[in-house]
């Protein structure tokens, strides 16, 4: 028997490589404004903490002003629901890894920091042949990762333990939020961030290839 019952998915970085969509969108918004853009590469540490913390490090220093920072946060949202489709995709093995958790009758969701809206619309186009028990996104109502009440909200919903979970994500966010919230924090090596900020943020396992998760799921502790 598995000591674990459910995966806890980050989305971006995790499930789906979006960083092109999400760099092609925002350097739209900062060229725009007559700013300029970034490397797409850069945008590995500008996402995963929402999209006013996207907006505000993609801006130059001198530039962070609040309205500013408001009305880019707003052209982002119309640039990336125009954009987010157009290169992201599921990642190699993440297909593999569903189909394997679903067999073995693991239950999973999803938590992310894109805006709730979104995150549902990207889990229903590029992600529809699988069941998740839960998907949120980022909501006014609770506090975005790295608090852990949405992953524990999640773990309420569907009467499980934190202790139940694998929580699977590629941020110092992710390892923050799974450490929090009492989860056995995973590391995507093939995301947004290194291993050593992986490591040096909680990390209880690092993985090279979304099916090297499957041992993890009998772990004793």
């Amino acid at each position: 028997m598995t000591r674990h019952k459910c995966v806890l998915f980050d989305l971006d970085g995790t499930l789906v490589d979006s960083l092109t969509d999400l760099a092609v969108s925002m350097n739209l918004v900062l060229t725009s404004q007559g700013l300029p853009p970034h490397p797409v590469q850069a945008y590995r540490y500008f996402v995963g903490d929402g999209i006013t913390k996207l907006v505000t490090r993609a801006l130059p220093a001198d530039a962070q002003q609040q309205d500013l920072i408001q009305d880019c946060v707003q052209k982002m949202r119309q640039e990336y629901a125009l954009h987010w489709a157009d290169t992201t995709r599921p990642y190699p093995g993440i297909a593999e890894l569903l189909d394997t958790l679903a067999g073995r009758g693991i239950q999973m969701a999803i938590l992310s920091n894109k805006p709730d809206e979104l995150t549902q619309e990207v889990v229903r186009k590029l992600l529809p042949s699988w069941h998740f028990a839960a998907v949120a996104g980022a909501k006014e109502t609770f506090p975005r990762k790295p608090d852990p009440t949405g992953a524990l909200r999640i773990a309420d919903l569907l009467h499980l333990e934190p202790a139940d979970f694998l929580y699977l994500g590629d941020t110092n966010t992710d390892m923050q939020t799974a450490r929090a919230a009492r989860m056995f924090a995973i590391g995507a090596l093939w995301g947004f961030r290194t291993a050593d900020e992986l490591k040096k943020n909680g990390a209880q396992a690092l993985l090279a290839a979304p099916m090297e998760l499957c041992p993890l799921l009998y772990l004793a502790t």
